[in-house]
Order: C-alpha cells, then sequence, then structure tokens
C-alpha cells in the first residue's frame, strides 16, 4: 500500500467491517451462497494490502465458520479409536463424541475429508442415526433434544488415508520407514485440519472440556504412543496390540495424534514450579543412548526458561513427552514431536544468523513454546495463529535472553527479522479458515519484541502480558481481539493501533528523526504507517535514558548532554521493528 494511504486505508477497513458484520447475519440465516458473495466483495476491499488477494470457496466457509449446525452442541470428550493399515495405506476406526446441547437441535456437523466414508451413526449406543454428506462435510440428521442435555454420537469410518507429501506443513499420515526399514507411522494436520484422518467438529474454538483418548490398534511388534498416558495396554489375539492413551485436559483436534513405531522409552521427573512433573521421552530403539545423553539437558533449559517467562507448564496432569518423528517436529499437546537430528540449530541451520541459534535445539524449544501459547491459549479462529506463531517465534528470543542474556536475544530477533516478506496480512478474513502471512512467526514476534523494549519494564512484560495472558486464559480458546485488549488495559496503554500496524497491514512503519544543530533538541515522527500508529519508544545506556512516544505529527524533546548519541539507525532498529531515517535538518 501506498505511504500515503492512510484515509483510503480506513475507509477500506469500514466499509470491510460492514460487509463482514453483514455476512455474519447472512451466515446464521445459512443463506450460504449469497454469504459466500459477500465474502469475496469483503476480499476483494482488501485487495490493496496484498499482491495477491485469496479467493475463499464455499467449502472454506462450512470449514472455518461456526454455522447453525455447528453452534447448537459442544463437544466435551472425544474417544478416538484407529487401525492403520501400514502396506493398504488406509484406515478403519470410530470416534465417539460426548457433546452438550446448547441450542435447539438440528442437524449435527461432522468434518471428514475424502475419501475417508462414515460407515455408521449411533446416538447414545442404540439409535442408528441417518447422515447425508456435502464435500467434506457429513450432515447427521439429530432428533430434537433438551437443551443442556448431554449425548454421544459414535461415528464408524474407514478409508484410503490421506497421505502427507511434505509433512508437517503438509497434513496427512506419513508412512514411512526407519533406517532399518520398520514401518513408521504419524499423522500432521495443523491448518488441513483434524478432518482429513477422523470425524470431528474440526474447529478451533470447540475443544472437548472433559478431555480425549486415542487408542491404536496396531501390528505386536510396534509401539503406539499418543498424547497423555498409557491408559491400557491389550493384547487382541490376533497378531495386534490395542494401545489406549488419554489426556484429561481440554485438548485441540490437531494436536490428538498418534506415534507408531519401534519406540523405546526413558523417563524422569523434573521438579518445576507446580510440583513435580512427568518427562518422558520415546524415541526410536537405536536412537536410545544419544537421546538419553542430548535430550534431557535440552529440555531442563528449555522448562526453565519458560516456567520463568510464561508460568507453569500448562499441562502437568498429562505429563511432558518427546517423540521421534521423520518430520522435523510439531506441537502436539503432551506428546511434542521430534525430529531434529538430535542436533542444535534448526536442522543445522540459525534463522538468526547469528549463532546463538546454533547453540541450542530449536525444535524443542519452539514447538515446547506452543504448549504455552497454542495448546494453552488456543485461537478460535485460524486467522488469529499469530497468538500462537508469534509469541512461540518470540520465545526463541525469551530463551535465548535466559541463556545467554539481553544483549544477544536483541541479536537473535533482530537477526530472524530477515524472514520478514510483508507479503501479505498476518490476519487474513475471519470464518474461511484463512492462513495469513507466514509473518506471523518472525514480524510478530519482533512486534512483541518492540512492545516489550518500549515498555521497558521486564518484570510487567513478564509478570502481566506473558504470565498474565497463560493465567487469565488458562486451558480456553481466545480470539486475536481478547490478547490485544488485554494487554493494553494491562499495561495501561494503548496498543490498538500499533496492532493494527503490524498484523493488518503490510507496511514498515518508518521514524523519521533529525537534531537541532547543537544536537540538543531532537524532532522525529511515524511516517508510512496507519493514522494513531504510537508505538512507544525508550532509547537508554548505562547514564541516561530517554522514552519518547511518536505519532505521524512531528514532536520535539529537549535532550541533554549525550542523549543525541542514543538516536541512530543502528541502535533504534535492533530494538524496533521500523525503518529508521535521519532526514535533513529543516529548522
Amino acid at each position: 500500500m501506498p505511504a500515503n494511504s492512510n484515509t483510503k486505508l480506513s475507509v477500506i477497513l469500514f466499509i470491510g467491517n460492514h460487509i463482514f458484520h453483514f455476512y455474519k447475519e447472512i451466515m446464521v440465516r445459512k443463506k450460504y451462497a449469497i454469504a459466500f458473495v459477500v465474502l469475496l466483495i469483503y476480499s476483494c476491499c482488501f485487495a490493496q494490502q496484498t499482491a495477491k488477494p485469496p479467493v475463499y470457496t464455499l467449502a472454506d466457509t462450512l470449514r472455518g465458520s461456526i454455522t447453525p449446525e455447528r453452534a447448537w452442541w459442544d463437544v466435551l470428550r472425544y474417544d478416538l479409536s484407529v487401525k492403520p493399515d501400514y502396506n493398504a495405506k488406509t484406515i478403519s476406526g470410530f470416534n465417539e463424541i460426548k457433546y452438550k446441547v446448547t441450542g435447539k437441535s438440528r442437524r449435527m456437523q461432522i468434518d471428514m475429508r475424502e475419501p475417508l466414508q462414515i460407515d455408521k451413526v449411533l446416538l447414545d449406543n442404540k439409535s442408528e442415526l441417518s447422515y447425508a454428506k456435502e464435500g467434506s462435510v457429513w450432515y447427521i440428521k439429530m432428533p430434537e433434544q433438551v437443551k443442556g442435555s448431554e449425548h454421544t454420537v459414535a461415528i464408524s469410518y474407514h478409508g484410503k488415508a490421506h497421505e502427507a507429501i511434505r509433512p508437517p506443513w503438509d497434513g496427512g499420515w506419513s508412512w514411512d520407514k526407519d533406517s532399518l526399514g520398520r514401518p513408521w507411522m504419524t499423522v500432521t494436520c495443523q491448518g488441513l485440519g483434524a478432518s482429513i484422518w477422523y470425524p470431528c467438529k474440526d474447529h478451533q474454538s470447540d475443544e472437548p472440556d472433559n478431555g480425549a483418548s486415542l487408542t491404536m490398534i496396531v501390528p505386536d511388534t510396534l509401539m503406539a504412543v499418543a498424547n497423555g498416558r498409557m491408559v491400557s495396554k491389550k493384547d487382541n489375539g490376533d497378531g495386534t496390540v490395542s494401545y489406549k492413551w488419554a489426556v484429561v485436559n481440554p485438548i485441540s483436534t490437531y494436536c490428538l495424534i498418534p506415534y507408531i513405531g519401534k519406540y523405546v522409552n526413558f523417563s524422569e521427573v523434573y521438579n518445576g514450579e507446580k510440583g513435580k512433573l512427568d518427562v518422558s521421552y520415546w524415541v526410536l530403539d537405536y536412537n536410545l543412548e544419544k537421546a538419553k545423553t542430548y535430550m534431557p539437558p535440552e529440555v531442563h533449559n528449555m522448562l526453565n526458561a519458560f516456567e520463568h517467562w510464561f508460568g507453569p507448564y500448562p499441562f502437568y496432569e498429562d505429563g511432558y513427552k518427546l517423540v521421534d518423528v521423520s518430520n522435523t517436529g510439531m506441537e502436539h499437546q503432551s506428546a511434542v514431536s521430534y525430529g531434529n537430528w538430535y542436533k542444535p540449530g534448526y536442522r543445522g541451520r540459525d534463522a538468526s544468523g547469528t549463532g546463538f541459534g546454533m547453540k541450542w535445539d530449536f525444535i524443542i524449544v519452539h514447538e515446547s513454546g506452543h504448549e504455552w501459547f497454542g495448546n494453552n491459549l488456543t485461537t478460535k479462529d485460524l486467522a488469529d495463529m499469530w497468538v500462537h506463531e508469534g509469541f512461540t517465534n518470540y520465545s526463541e528470543t525469551l530463551f535465548t535472553d535466559y541463556i545467554f542474556g539481553k544483549e544477544a536475544a536483541d541479536a537473535y530477533n533482530y537477526g530472524i527479522r530477515k524472514g520478514i516478506k510483508n507479503d501479505k496480512t498476518v490476519i487474513p478474513a475471519y470464518n474461511v479458515n484463512g492462513h495469513g502471512s507466514g509473518d506471523m512467526y518472525p514480524k510478530a514476534g519482533n512486534m512483541l519484541h518492540s512492545i516489550r523494549h518500549g515498555l521497558d519494564n521486564d518484570s510487567l512484560f513478564r509478570n502481566i502480558i506473558l504470565r498474565g495472558l497463560n493465567k487469565t486464559f488458562y486451558h480456553q480458546t481466545v480470539t486475536s481481539k481478547q490478547v490485544e485488549e488485554y494487554i493494553s488495559k494491562n499495561t495501561k496503554f494503548n496498543y490498538n493501533k500499533v496492532f493494527d500496524q503490524y498484523l493488518r497491514t503490510i507496511q514498515v512503519p518508518v521514524f523519521e528523526f533529525y537534531f537541532t544543530a547543537d544536537k540538543k533538541k531532537l524532532f522525529y515522527r511515524y511516517t508510512n504507517c496507519v493514522t494513531g500508529f504510537n508505538l512507544p519508544m525508550v532509547l537508554k545506556n548505562e547514564t541516561t535514558r530517554v522514552r519518547i512516544v511518536p505519532s505521524i505529527k512531528w514532536q520535539s524533546i529537549n535532550l541533554k548532554n549525550g542523549q543525541g548519541d542514543l538516536f541512530t539507525k543502528v541502535k533504534i532498529e535492533k530494538m524496533y521493528y521500523v525503518t529508521a531515517t535521519e532526514v535533513m535538518n529543516t529548522k
């Protein structure tokens, strides 16, 4: 967007907002065809913010919104069972969904992707229900049910499992072999959704309040691992074994994951902030000795750092585990997958280019950081995924700070900035399962670093923002708006336009400044930004400190001896995600 287009942006936002609310009203009335047209108009209103405005389909709307067929029931628990056939690359199983009626019952929307097929649906283990399929959505015909009542719907299914081509970025089953040629299976499905492999309400806003279980029926030569704790192991007498694992805490559908292979285990107890935390490591048998040496020190550093910054690990009841996988790794709640080759960095790379990223294991740090931001706090809509990825990206900086100090953290955070593309906005359209820019990682992380430096109060930043968010929204689903308002309210500063700038535009703010000839007065302002952008800046050294709150209007401040030396392009940009430009003195 052009630098001086704030008025145009305001008009676009105004129109877009009203169209979007009209769209939501239409959705309630189930007029999907009209809603889809309105959504296209909404997308066009924001075409100037992205190089290639996305086009969303009706399927995106059904997947990404709370339709009337989703709104009347609340998931209480999933009890999922799956039997994979490694050679045929097929699966069969059932999901027993316990739910509470929260409104007038009607058709129930169940999400499950082709080519999987439903075989039977039972209500309360006795009444068989009819169902119809529309794309990736299955509509189950439900009888009238009393508001507040609780029921179970058991869905049996089977079919060819969607295979992940490039996990974890592409979702589906991985039918791999370990280095000895033995079967090694798992699933990745963030973004694409858990409906790629089992029937569920595939929307982040509705997690099973009372936890979930996953039973895996596998050959008796293999071990099956999942989230939480093992509940039972049953020999089926036919060459297969059933392993049942369960979590007692709410969990996102995309985090409930099977791991099947030649696993062995070792465990320990971590004395954490909330007490004794069971920590276990599930690795391929030939990785056992190096895992015993490599993993525990990395995990201890991670837990020490993150419990310091974020508060207690959120899932003491379910434990913490690392599980070997063939992909790089994912943040599956209480069962973090690990595929970083038992080496520091990100498979031998340091995104910051500083060398600090090669001093710790990226996957253990980053994916475990999601236990707080992503699994404890989960966004209701995929559009707000910056809350997951931005805070967790920033957890890398905070980890570096905890182990190596603030200067190292500044260098690391500044280093990862080169990965920001500003190709499209971090927050895309809502209610369509929209994916924002990959900038949700480094750009949102740099935004948080900028806010932290502007606060210039690490005690406030740590206790009120980081630990406060995890305590206030403990085991809850949230919106970006809730997080933004919480930060503004609890820091007693309105960051509304700061969030708008970094999350809803692709402009990089420019901080312009100049001095009088004697360097006793500084003039400054922001340009290339939304109207009202007001990111505070604090610049300091061992002997002096200056705090300013620039706006789009020129302001000035009298400087004491040496304070002018604080305002250099390098010093400003090291701490704040802005372009600093010293302009010609016009005074």
